[in-house]
Parts: structure tokens; sequence; C-alpha cells
């Protein structure tokens, strides 16, 4: 990656974030602004806009991320906003006064304010909602990350430095749980591609010679090494019918 690409993706990185801390909207002159030194091209430009539409964030106009969810998605949200209406809420001088007392190491103090900001958690699930995690497991990671931070407030100076930093601990833990599963999705996605390369081959080769063929013929007309060959039989759970395996005994 040269240092355009890597500063396109540092600012497409930027961008999203300042959109999520929007609440999924961000203007257009915002987007122009953030890319205005790398000079892209109009086609450019709107694959960028295109990406961020994708990814749910409105351009210059906000978007409901409740209608990205689906019905069991929202029945889900729904119920669980009802029960969080059983805790007490707070005036803003009240959480102040509690964010103070939680700072100071105060542990009542500390779990009243998680219950303050349990449904703020579900705020932020929602913004990242539709992108490869439930949102039932954004909204518990959003908890565990809110209880770590309100554990951790003793190094803020104020209240309004406590109160970004737990927002930052929420989304942080969101996207880090939407990168692990895209993480997940391509490691999946490369083994489905080394299994259908060998299995394809073999089949090519199989319809030729009118019957199954060995790992060593594999092997000669292919030069792949035998760990290759064998790792693609391993991970399709032995499934590849093309290939013999009489000869290699058990994986």
């Amino acid at each position: 990656m040269d240092n355009k690409e890597k500063e396109f993706a540092q600012n497409l990185e930027k961008v999203t974030r300042l959109a999520r801390e929007q609440k999924n909207v961000i203007s257009k002159q915002q987007v122009d602004d953030a890319f205005a030194e790398l000079e892209l091209n109009e086609t450019q430009m709107q694959q960028i806009f295109d990406y961020l539409k994708k990814h749910n964030i409105g351009i210059d106009e906000k978007v409901d991320p409740q209608e990205y969810l689906t019905r069991e998605e929202n029945d889900y949200l729904n119920e669980y906003i009802e029960s969080l209406k059983e805790l007490s809420g707070a005036t803003d001088a009240e959480k102040e006064g509690i964010t103070i007392s939680a700072m100071s190491g105060d542990k009542s103090a500390q779990n009243r304010l998680i219950e303050i900001y349990l449904p703020m958690v579900t705020d932020i699930a929602k913004i990242y909602a539709e992108q490869g995690v439930y949102l039932e497991d954004l909204i518990g990671e959003g908890n565990e990350a809110l209880t770590r931070g309100v554990r951790v407030l003793n190094a803020m100076e104020s209240p309004s430095e406590a109160d970004a930093f737990l927002s930052k601990m929420m989304m942080d833990a969101m996207e880090e749980a939407i990168a692990e599963n895209l993480d997940e999705d391509a490691r999946g996605d490369k083994i489905i591609k080394k299994v259908q390369e060998v299995a394809d081959r073999a089949g090519e080769m199989a319809l030729e010679m009118r019957r199954k063929v060995t790992v060593a013929e594999l092997m000669e007309e292919t030069g792949w090494k035998k760990e290759k060959i064998m790792e693609a039989i391993k991970l399709s759970g032995n499934a590849i019918e093309d290939i013999d395996l009489s000869e290699n005994g058990p994986l």
C-alpha cells in the first residue's frame, strides 16, 4: 500500500468514525474536506459516498437506524428498552454529581452510573447495526465496555471528560466486534477458496480420466505440495468426492 492509498484508508476510517459520533450522519462538506488533499475525481468521491450509504450513514440527512433492523432485532430492541424503563432516570445535575462520586471510587455511584448509561448503549448499538454483528451482541459488548469504563473513571478530570470516555469505550467495543467478525468472514472465504480450488481441479481431472484421482496424480498434474491438498481435504470434512483417499489412510 503506497502513501496515498494509506492516507485514503485512514481518512475513510476517520470519516466513518465521525459519522458514528454524529449519530450516523455526515455532511457532504465534511467528506469533501476530509479528502481534499488527495484530489480525488468525481467518480472516486462518489464511491466514498456509496460506501458510507452502504454502511447506513446518511449524507446531509439523518437516517433512522431501526429501518435497517430485522423484525426479530426490532422486537428484541423494543423489549430491551422496555425493561430499562424500570430503572430510574437522572437529571443532568444528578448525573454530574453521580459521575463525580464515581470518579472518586464510590462503588455505589459507579453502579448507579452504569444504570444511567444503559439506554445510551442501545442508541450506539443501533448506529452500528446491520454490519455483521447481531444487535443483541452489540448491546452486550457495549454493556461490558461501559462496566469496565466506569471502574477506571478515577483517571478522568471532569464529568464531561468521563462522559466522552465512556462513549468512546462503548463505540470502540462495538467497532472491535464488527472488525473481528469481518476477520472471521475473511478467514472463512480463504478456506472456501482453498477447498474449491483443489475440488475444481480434481473434478476436471476425474472427468478426463473417468475415475477418481489420487493425491499423487493431483500433485504431479498441478505441482501442488501434498500438504496443500491434504489440508483442503481435511477442511472439507473429506467431502472432495473426486479424490481417491484409499492410498492415504486416515486424515
